[in-house]
């Protein structure tokens, strides 16, 4: 288990080396994992609604021994009613991990600073890293490996881009990107998926990004918390909708993939997502094995 002095976070996929993030991709696929959470707690807080992410993080939780506890936001008001540190030390004792769903990144930051507990980042403004694993994971099983292979992102340049780009980059996925003006991903953030070792491209239409690609991904345009600009932001995305002509220009046998939820009509078709190149429901059960790999990391191989 995690010893003194040894407490690992995961707010987001490089705080695993690409050798850790293939340990616990490797151990997503354990038939039989090691009940790492045997007798004890796992601390869930969503401020944000969830469906994939609380059924796949409290079931992940049961098959490794544990009790899953979730948390509302409104139940502790992190930041307001009591400090995210407070939280995190509270909650040190009577968990062995606190996963956390936020509007704000900072609060995992300042959570993860107490050092108290392990912190595990189930979704945040900058990141998804859980989804990602998830989206290695599914690649992973359908194609057989993951390093020479090439996927278009299309769409905004999100905080599931940004996961994605820098967790593909760590596993050898070229990367190619194409995004509206304004939406783009930081190029900080494409600086760091290249210090990975990953080739990473801006494409101007999505049509060249997806050329040759051996999967599609993309996201919803208007995301929680931006309803008061979703007339911009779907005009800004026009041409950006994944259909069967764009699918077409992909390799031979591209896959699709969406984190969900997903609009039908708006950034995919319904052929697509329905569709036999789709993967979306594989990445949806996958949700939860990327969680079971990624709590025996943390709490077992990650703090040896």
């Amino acid at each position: 288990m995690v010893a003194a002095g040894q407490v690992r976070h995961v707010l987001d996929v490089d705080d695993l080396s690409p050798s850790e993030l293939a340990r616990a991709l490797d151990l997503a696929e354990t038939p039989d994992p090691p009940a790492v959470l045997a007798g004890r707690g796992a601390a869930l807080i969503f401020e944000k609604p969830s469906n994939r992410t609380r059924n796949a993080a409290e079931m992940a939780v049961v098959a490794l021994g544990g009790h899953p506890i979730s948390i509302r936001g409104e139940e502790i008001g992190l930041g307001v009613r009591e400090s995210p540190q407070d939280v995190a030390r509270v909650l040190a004792c009577y968990h062995a991990v606190v996963g956390a769903r936020v509007d704000d990144h900072r609060v995992l930051e300042e959570m993860a600073a107490t050092r108290a507990v392990p912190v595990l980042n189930l979704l945040s403004d900058r990141a998804h890293p859980t989804q990602a694993l998830a989206d290695l994971l599914t690649l992973r099983q359908h194609w057989g490996g993951l390093a020479g292979h090439s996927l278009a992102w299309v769409g905004d340049g999100n905080n599931v881009a940004r996961s994605l780009v820098l967790a593909a980059s760590m596993a050898g996925i070229e990367v190619r990107l194409a995004s509206p003006p304004g939406y783009r991903l930081d190029p900080v953030v494409l600086d760091a998926a290249r210090a990975l070792g990953g080739t990473v491209v801006e494409a101007d239409r999505p049509a060249d990004a997806v050329a040759g690609a051996d999967a599609v991904a993309t996201d919803v345009w208007v995301s929680m918390g931006q309803e008061d600009h979703a007339s911009a932001r779907i005009d800004a995305f026009a041409g950006y909708r994944v259909d069967a002509a764009m699918m077409r220009g992909a390799s031979e046998g591209a896959v699709f993939l969406h984190c969900l939820p997903a609009h039908r009509g708006l950034e995919v078709d319904a052929e697509v997502i329905d569709g036999p190149s789709s993967l979306v429901w594989e990445q949806a059960a996958n949700r939860m094995h990327a969680l079971r790999g990624l709590l025996v990391w943390l709490l077992g191989d990650g703090g040896r």
